[in-house]
């Protein structure tokens, strides 16, 4: 296989030593524009006191994280230490009713938050979806679905949804927001899976423990109704060997990573700098590059943290939720790119897998990938950086499906079968890098904005045209092949290559005995070996 293709060494240590100098040079050029400029006018608002130990400003231009790890950290360890204490006791005294313990605890929770109104309004979108889903016919759930989705994303619709909220406070808008579409989305399941039940219906008391189940309400993952009925109701609650060890430590790596992130704020203003047009013209093409890196980096590091906080609790809970989204260092690909698994296992499981089939024929994948990235609009609100954002990431999906249709027909199959498999990954690897620049680009379009995106690609393929292009393509080059020796060493583990079969005790003896020639006439009366079977083995 292609992907158990080995490099030299040596050429891999290369490698490595390349990326690491690359990154240490790019972050310098960080650190010494975050360090020149910390006083600058348009950095007030969001370079502010930071930790009285270093005696640097900070940068909180992410009210996500400094709302999660900061401002509103007390709140949220309260509410989910309360949820923990209660589902524990509950788990010990009556587990066959712990589920019930989850929506109790919830109700109170989001009621105590946000108020009853907003309890209601949550509430008759329940009974709305799972009503609708009593009908089993699943378009009609999908389309009431979207278009209860839409009337929170469009005017006059939010304005007065947003009236039962009860109090002005800063997390009002955030709150509801995730409250109410994730709600959408986990109703949406439920309504789907109802409609592939065969035998009767789900009890709308099932819809409310999934909705209300607090560690996920708010902000997610989304874990689908089937996976969440069965492991929310499994009457077996004893863990496996380590399982403590492994959520006490994933908790303490977690912590650690928070620390190390607000450390780096202190001395990489990584979020706010591209947020200053006027400083950013004057960047070095490194500096530029580095910086569009390390914001998807970022981003996928806050993405990982958060929904690893709200797997740890669920995990005490004997529940298995999504994993965190693989790591942009690690793709290369559209169809692995994601920031929220729950979202991705979602859309991959009601759209476009269900649409894509195998993924194998362009027109199938052509309609699965314009659905899949028309509800992931409606989604995140159609706006011009989000219409932009998928229009290049559903583009990209399917040049990737156009460009291995065409690369597999011949002489390029050819080709490809004479070359050595060492020598195939290198080819590969250079599409691959030129790949990876796509993602980076059409994704920083979303984190940070558009004009951020174009002076990052003019920089990097017109105006730094041939050195900083030639440079950064070469050290992306690095990075993938990089990726494909972690990944050639996960596959081996994953499918290790069965062992040569020894050689038969007699023939080995024959070999090495000074009578081997006599004993050539025996070898030659056994029976000949089946040519089916020699084949097969």
């Amino acid at each position: 296989m292609r992907i158990k293709a080995a490099l030299p060494k040596y050429e891999i240590y290369f490698y490595n030593t390349v990326l690491c100098m690359a990154m240490f040079w790019a972050a310098s050029w960080i650190f010494e524009v975050s360090s020149s400029n910390a006083n600058r006018k348009a950095f007030k608002t969001s370079v502010k006191p930071g930790w009285y130990y270093f005696g640097r400003k900070m940068d909180t231009a992410d009210f996500e994280w400094m709302m999660w790890f900061s401002t509103f950290r007390e709140h949220i360890l309260f509410a989910l230490s309360g949820h923990v204490l209660f589902a524990k006791i509950c788990s010990m005294l009556a587990p066959q009713y712990r589920s019930l313990v989850y929506l109790v605890y919830g109700l109170l929770a989001v009621w105590t938050s946000m108020g009853w109104t907003y309890v209601t309004l949550i509430l008759s979108h329940c009974i709305l979806l799972y009503s609708i889903s009593l009908v089993k016919i699943r378009w009609l759930c999908f389309v009431t679905g979207l278009c209860t989705l839409a009337t929170f994303k469009c005017e006059p619709f939010v304005s007065w949804q947003a009236g039962f909220v009860e109090g002005d406070f800063d997390l009002r808008h955030i709150l509801f927001y995730g409250g109410c579409g994730f709600t959408i989305m986990r109703c949406m399941s439920f309504a789907l899976e109802n409609c592939e039940r065969k035998d009767g219906n789900y009890n709308i008391l099932e819809l409310l423990k999934y909705n209300f189940y607090l560690p996920f309400f708010y902000f997610g993952p989304i874990m689908t109704f089937d996976k969440f009925y069965v492991q929310a109701n499994k009457s077996d609650l004893t863990r496996k060997e380590w399982e403590m060890w492994n959520i006490s430590v994933q908790g303490l790596i977690h912590l650690g990573v928070i620390i190390v992130v607000d450390v780096l704020f202190h001395f990489m203003y990584i979020l706010t700098i591209p947020t200053d047009m006027k400083l950013l013209k004057h960047l070095s093409d490194w500096a530029l590059v580095g910086l569009a890196y390390f914001n998807l980096v970022y981003d996928w590091v806050k993405a990982a943290v958060m929904f690893g906080v709200i797997n740890t609790v669920s995990r005490l809970d004997h529940l298995d939720p999504p994993k965190p989204p693989k790591c942009i260092t690690l793709l290369y690909v559209f169809a692995e790119t994601h920031f929220d698994r729950g979202i991705n296992e979602w859309l991959c499981k009601y759209v476009y897998d269900y649409l894509g089939g195998k993924h194998e024929n362009v027109v199938e994948e052509l309609v699965a990938t314009l659905c899949t990235f028309g509800v992931t609009i409606l989604w995140l609100g159609p706006c011009e950086v989000v219409l932009i954002w998928a229009f290049f990431n559903c583009f990209g999906l399917n040049f990737e499906l156009w460009t291995a249709k065409f690369f597999a027909m011949e002489p390029f199959a050819s080709f490809e079968t004479a070359m050595s498999e060492a020598t195939s990954r290198r080819i590969r690897a250079v599409f691959n890098t030129f790949n990876f620049w796509c993602i980076v680009l059409y994704n920083i379009l979303a984190l940070n904005s558009l004009d951020f995106a174009k002076l990052v690609a003019k920089r990097l393929l017109l105006k730094g045209f041939p050195i900083t292009t030639i440079i950064v393509m070469f050290v992306t080059y690095c990075l993938i092949q990089v990726i494909k020796e972690r990944e050639r060493r996960q596959a081996l583990i994953d499918d290790p290559d069965p062992l040569p079969p020894a050689p038969p005790p007699n023939a080995a003896a024959a070999a090495t005995s000074p009578t081997g020639a006599a004993a050539t006439p025996t070898a030659a009366a056994q029976p000949a070996v089946d040519p089916s079977k020699e084949k097969a083995e």
